[in-house]
């Protein structure tokens, strides 16, 4: 016997995909996104209670301050067992030699009776006093099996420095140069006398003067003032022809320098009533 399906069933199965390689990794895919998202959010909303409390490891205790700076020596003076101690012998020490190739060197002490003597590592310097080391500023000596240190004695002041010698006296200056003759101011030249007001020229035509011209003179304000314009030709003064320049002067200064003259301006005759000071 054969079971069939209904129809509308048959249709939606027919329109699903068919499952293929590409299709089964990307399920595989979105099921590792979805775990880790699940693991996401039960970190964030799980308290640390049930997990533990969390304790840190134990911190190293550093030393103090100040023991780290008291076994701290610049210098290099300190040796193993500590502070070195400066001997309480009258000994001074005056000079080294600091031989590092071999380990051994030599220095200058002075003894208590003030006698210096070189002195190398492992000689004995006074009884039961060897000198067993030797620094670039200072002496290690061995006092009964104690080391004590001898240091160079820097307390002297320094000496003046030496005068410089002498040479010659430097040459002297030359004198200095006489300075240069002034030459005596320009003066201005003199102002010319000013000209006469109103400049008078004859004119001739034909060999005989017909009439005088007139211009300005000076800066032009008394040839204004006379009502003249540039050039005009007196030809009559007072009713009278002029035939020469002393003739319009004279005429003129009979007037006493009011007068009627006729001028001729572009070919026209004028009358003008013009007042003159000459």
């Amino acid at each position: 016997m054969r079971l069939r399906s209904h129809p509308r069933a048959e249709r939606l199965l027919g329109r699903l995909p068919r499952p293929t390689v590409y299709s089964a990794l990307e399920l595989l895919l979105l099921a590792l996104v979805a775990v880790q998202a699940a693991r996401l959010f039960w970190t964030v909303v799980t308290p640390v209670g049930p997990v533990g409390d969390w304790k840190g490891t134990s911190a190293t205790a550093m030393p103090a301050a100040g023991a780290a700076l008291a076994e701290f020596d610049p210098f290099f003076r300190l040796s193993a067992a500590g502070p070195a101690v400066v001997t309480s012998l009258s000994l001074k020490l005056y000079g080294v030699r600091d031989d590092r190739a071999t380990g051994r060197g030599s220095a200058i002490i002075a003894l208590p009776d003030g006698t210096q003597q070189s002195y190398a590592v492992g000689d004995e310097i006074m009884p039961g006093v060897t000198l067993s080391q030797v620094g670039f500023d200072s002496v290690t000596i061995s006092r009964g099996g104690t080391p004590e240190q001898i240091f160079l004695d820097q307390s002297e002041p320094a000496g003046p420095a030496a005068a410089a010698e002498t040479g010659p006296p430097p040459p002297e200056p030359p004198p200095p140069a006489a300075p240069p003759p002034v030459a005596p101011p320009r003066l201005a030249p003199a102002p010319a006398a000013p000209g006469p007001p109103i400049q008078f020229q004859p004119r001739t035509i034909g060999g005989r003067v017909d009439g005088i011209a007139v211009s300005p003179g000076g800066d032009g304000r008394a040839f204004r003032a006379a009502g003249f314009a540039p050039g005009d030709v007196i030809v009559s003064v007072n009713g009278q022809r002029v035939t020469s320049t002393e003739q319009a002067r004279a005429l003129l200064r009979q007037s006493g320098g009011q007068a009627t003259v006729v001028v001729n301006r572009g070919g026209v005759a004028v009358p003008m009533r013009v007042r003159l000071n000459l």
